[in-house]
């Protein structure tokens, strides 16, 4: 049971990471208060592996940032606490990466990135949607084998297939003049 509860904070944490950013603002303080749900038809802790994997028709979301995929895991290691000690000693869980697969969609407000999976490295703040990757802005959409996106810098690199067709799309709708 100390272990389920252990795999199911490293879960919700990854969710929060992914969403909230590195920075603290009012704003991701508030976000970080709000409750992570995820659900699945399934969850395997691999503690073995320093990993968590749900499996079928996942859900996660906190406040209005939302995560589906077929299956989702979460690979984490485990830190000595520094600030305890001797037969006080506690260790901490670090998410490292995130891995989605299958029917992958992410999505806050009016962004939403689709693929066939996302990867997500913590250490780098940087999300890789791939396999027919898209993401959407409002109405604009760009296109392309993978779409890397850097959190921190909101910033991002679509690279375009490697076959003779392959090439970047982007589909830009100007904003309308409002009367």
């Amino acid at each position: 049971m100390k272990h389920l509860a252990a795999a199911l904070r490293i879960a919700l944490c990854c969710v929060i990471m992914i969403f909230c950013g590195g920075t603290v603002s009012s704003f991701a303080a508030e976000e970080a208060a709000v409750p992570i749900s995820i659900e699945a038809n399934r969850m395997v802790s691999q503690e073995n592996k320093n990993s968590v994997v749900f499996i079928g028709k996942v859900d996660a979301r906190q406040g209005n940032l939302i995560i589906h995929s077929d299956e989702m895991t979460v690979y984490y290691t485990e830190q000595k606490d520094e600030q305890t000690t001797g037969t006080d000693s506690r260790f901490t869980n670090q998410v490292d990466r995130l891995i989605c697969i299958n029917n992958v969609k992410i999505s806050e407000g009016d962004w939403l990135g689709t693929g066939d999976r996302m990867d997500y490295f913590a250490k780098d703040r940087k999300v890789v949607l791939s396999g027919n990757a898209k993401a959407w802005q409002g109405q604009n959409m760009v296109s392309g084998k993978t779409i890397v996106y850097y959190l921190d810098e909101k910033r991002s690199v679509v690279e375009p297939g490697t076959d003779a067709k392959g090439r970047v799309r982007a589909v830009i709708h100007p904003e309308s003049k409002k009367k």
